[in-house]
C-alpha cells in the first residue's frame, strides 16, 4: 500500500472544517482507496455511497431533505464516490450543508468538468478540492531508496504511474492493463459528459497529440489532419484537460516580438497512457523519443509536486522564433526559474538569449543524477 501525499491533509480538514471534501482525479489513480484510507479509524458513524447505483442517485438528485435524512439517518459522515453520476450533484450537496451543519461530507468525482460545473455556483465558499494524480514520485520515496527509483526510471518512463500498472511485474501485464485502461476508461467521461458523438475524432487527436508531447502544437495543422476547425480541436483539448488525460503549457514572455506565445505545448498527466496510444513500449535506447518522454515525465511530476505540496506557480515553456528554447518555466513569488532537461547529458550552458531578456531569472539542468530534487 502506498501512502498518499494528500492523505493526513484530508484527514485534517475533514475533522477541522466544516465544509465539503471534494477529490477529483482520472478513474483508476485511486481516489477510492485514498478516501477510505483517510475515514480508516476515525470514530465516526460513516455512510459510504457508490453513485453508480439507482437507489442513492434517486434520493440524492431529489432536492427534498426529508428524503435525504431518511438515507443519512444516525450518520455523522457520508461519503459519496463518483459524484459527477448524480444529477444536479451540487444543490443537493448545497441543502445538506446548510440544513445538517455538523455532518461530515467528502465526495469523489471522476470527471472535475461536470462536477465542478454542477457544484461550483451552489457551493461556492462550501468546499475544500483536491486533486488525485497517478502515484507521484514523491510518494514512491516512502519505500524505495534515491538508488531504486534511479534504477526503475526507464519502467516509469515507458509504463506510467498508475497504481496498478506500478503493482505488476510482467511487462505484458503492464500493457495489457494500460491498453484496458485506455478502451474502457479514457474516453468515457468526456464522451459522456459532453455529448462529443464522434470518438473516433477523440482517439485520433489523442494519438496525435501523442506524437507531438513536447512540441509546439498547431490547431490549424490538427484541424486539417482531424478534418475540423481548430476551434473544435481547441474545444476537444479543452475537454480532455478536463478530463485529466492532457494538459497545457503556453509559452512565456514579456517581449512578443521575439518569443513564442501563440502556440502551446500539450503534455499527458501519464507516460503509460501516452505510450499505449501510439503503441510503442520500446526500450528508450531505441527510441527516438526518449527526450521527449523524459520531458513528459519530469513536468507531469513537476505538477503533482507542486499540487500536493500547495506551491503556487505559473507554469510555461519559453521558445524564441530563432529556435531558442528552454523546456520549462516557472514563476513563482516574483521569481523566475527556467530549466532544461536532459536525459542522457550532465551539460547544458544557459542560453544567452535567457540571460539577455531575464538577467534575475535562474538556469538550472535536470537529468537522471538530481531530478529528485525536482520532483520528490
Amino acid at each position: 500500500m502506498i501512502t498518499r501525499t494528500i492523505t493526513a491533509q484530508i484527514k485534517n480538514d475533514l475533522l477541522d472544517y466544516r465544509k465539503i471534501i471534494l477529490v477529483y482525479g482520472p478513474r483508476q489513480v485511486g481516489k477510492t482507496t485514498l478516501i477510505k484510507a483517510v475515514l480508516s479509524g476515525l470514530p465516526l458513524k460513516k455512510l459510504e455511497i457508490n453513485a453508480d447505483q439507482l437507489k442513492y442517485i434517486d434520493v440524492l438528485s431529489s432536492r427534498d431533505l426529508t428524503k435525504m435524512e431518511e438515507l443519512i439517518a444516525d450518520n455523522e459522515l457520508i461519503f459519496i464516490d463518483e459524484a459527477q453520476n448524480i444529477p444536479d450533484i451540487g444543490i443537493n450537496l448545497k441543502i445538506m450543508r446548510d440544513s445538517l451543519p455538523n455532518l461530515k461530507i467528502i465526495a469523489t468525482g471522476s470527471s472535475s468538468f461536470d462536477l465542478a460545473n454542477q457544484v461550483q455556483e451552489p457551493l461556492t465558499g462550501r468546499t475544500i478540492t483536491y486533486r488525485l494524480y497517478p502515484i507521484a514520485i514523491q510518494e514512491l520515496r516512502q519505500q524505495l531508496s534515491h538508488f531504486e527509483l534511479k534504477d526503475r526510471l526507464e519502467h516509469y518512463l515507458l509504463y506510467g504511474m498508475y497504481p496498478e500498472v506500478l503493482g505488476l511485474k510482467d511487462s505484458k501485464a503492464k500493457i495489457r492493463h494500460l491498453r484496458e485502461l485506455a478502451s474502457s476508461y479514457l474516453y468515457k467521461d468526456v464522451l459522456k459528459l459532453s455529448n462529443i458523438r464522434n470518438s473516433d475524432k477523440i482517439a485520433k487527436l489523442l494519438k496525435l497529440l501523442a506524437f507531438q508531447a513536447g512540441s509546439l502544437v498547431s490547431l490549424h495543422e490538427l484541424g486539417k489532419s482531424l478534418e475540423m476547425s481548430h476551434e473544435t480541436v481547441n474545444n476537444y483539448i479543452d475537454l480532455l484537460e478536463k478530463g485529466f488525460i492532457v494538459f497545457r503549457l503556453s509559452g512565456y514572455s514579456r517581449n512578443l516580438r521575439k518569443e513564442i506565445t501563440k502556440m502551446n505545448k500539450v503534455y499527458f498527466y501519464d507516460n503509460g497512457i501516452r505510450n499505449v496510444l501510439i503503441d510503442n513500449f520500446n526500450s528508450l535506447e531505441w527510441r527516438q523519443d526518449a527526450g521527449a518522454l523524459w520531458e513528459n515525465f519530469l513536468i507531469s511530476e513537476r505538477i503533482k509536486k507542486l499540487a500536493y505540496s500547495s506551491q503556487y506557480a505559473n507554469t510555461y515553456f519559453w521558445r524564441t522564433y530563432t529556435g531558442v528554447e528552454l523546456d520549462y518555466v516557472e514563476e513563482s513569488a516574483g521569481q523566475l526559474h527556467g530549466y532544461e532537461f536532459k536525459w542522457k547529458s550532465d551539460k547544458a550552458k544557459t542560453p544567452p538569449t535567457w540571460l539577455e531578456a531575464y538577467p534575475d531569472a535562474s538556469f538550472q539542468l535536470i537529468n537522471k543524477d538530481n531530478f529528485m530534487d525536482f520532483v520528490g
